[in-house]
């Protein structure tokens, strides 16, 4: 009777909390680990299954515990919370992890190998290093203001905004030495994103799926490998449209009494993604034209915003990329027009 058949670990950098249930959904463990532990303390149990939040590395633990022979789910974090129950502390979100796991309608996270996290870092450190470069260029435009130094804009334009500070006769001294070196700190970080995005070319060409999408117009090669290498299943995925609306490019629903409110789109799931095809959109949108466009595209610009039409783009090109992940085939144009 007090066999367990169910456990709920949350999980922090230090503290973790076990809450685990029987059969008849009485709880028979609540217990407190320290980090160092967990994997001595899951090593003595018998083989159960075992739910944790998919959150900063749950991934680690979840291969982890599945090591020891424990079957693993990862649950996501807003598919939890309706479970806490009043108070907020490490027992209930134990509990509620517990219990959200015992739905059978529940949705679980796949789990990612070690290989591919390794290989999602090339995105997300690309993502970072262009982030912090454009920091230093508006950081140099706004010190070269101040002495009234402008340039064009755009990151193409920083080389000849630094010929103007040198030879800028105003500019003192000291202001010139510290341009120099967030100048410095530019070159670094485009040296870093290019090798980066070299090696995210290389994995591109290497990869099937990848170069399959970039058949798609409006997805290149970062985009390709982005959903490539984030999807490495698109089977846990019902539908084109379950997967459009795990992008967060569907609208919100706010429905009631037959009466049906559809609001801005939901920006859920992952943002880069999100972003990679909406960009993706806007560029095909910006090329087209009668005869080179789907004429449902150039109705739709003629009487809506261009960032919206970019959006309905967006959620077309990623249903186009679930089908062509799941049957392995190529964007045929002939067809699509």
């Amino acid at each position: 009777m007090n066999e367990i058949i169910r456990i709920g670990l949350d999980t922090s950098k230090h503290v973790f909390q076990v809450h685990g249930v029987n059969a008849a959904e009485q709880a028979v463990l609540r217990k407190t680990l320290r980090r160092g532990q967990v994997e001595r303390f899951f090593a003595s149990l018998p083989p159960t299954r075992v739910g944790l939040e998919a959150c900063g590395a749950s991934h680690h633990w979840a291969r982890v515990l599945q090591g020891l022979g424990h079957e693993v789910g990862l649950l996501p974090a807003q598919y939890v919370r309706p479970y806490v129950k009043r108070g907020k502390n490490d027992a209930a979100d134990a509990e509620a992890i517990c219990e959200a796991m015992s739905r059978p309608s529940m949705r679980f996270v796949p789990m990612r190998t070690a290989e591919n996290q390794a290989e999602l870092m090339l995105l997300t450190t690309r993502d970072l290093l262009l982030k912090q470069r454009t920091m230093l260029i508006n950081a140099i435009r706004g010190h070269a203001a101040e002495f009234g130094v402008t340039g064009r804009k755009g990151t193409d334009s920083i080389a000849g905004l630094r010929e103007l500070i040198a030879h800028h006769e105003a500019m003192p001294e000291l202001a010139r030495e510290i341009l120099a070196g967030l100048f410095k700190q530019v070159e670094s970080l485009e040296g870093q994103i290019r090798e980066l995005e070299r090696r995210l070319v290389a994995w591109h060409r290497d990869n099937d799926c990848s170069r399959r999408l970039t058949t798609i117009p409006g997805i290149g090669p970062i985009g390709a490998t982005a959903l490539a290498m984030k999807v490495p299943d698109p089977s846990i995925f019902k539908s084109a449209r379950h997967f459009a609306a795990w992008l967060g490019l569907t609208p919100k629903n706010h429905s009631t009494a037959g009466r049906y409110r559809l609001g801005v789109i939901t920006r859920a799931g992952d943002e880069i993604l999100r972003r990679l095809l909406v960009n993706g959109a806007m560029a095909t949108i910006k090329y087209a034209k009668p005869g080179r466009a789907a004429p449902w595209l150039l109705k739709l610009l003629a009487r809506k915003p261009k960032k919206l039409v970019a959006v309905a783009l967006a959620n077309k090109i990623a249903r186009i990329a679930w089908a062509l992940m799941m049957r392995g085939e190529v964007y045929r144009h002939s067809l699509a027009a």
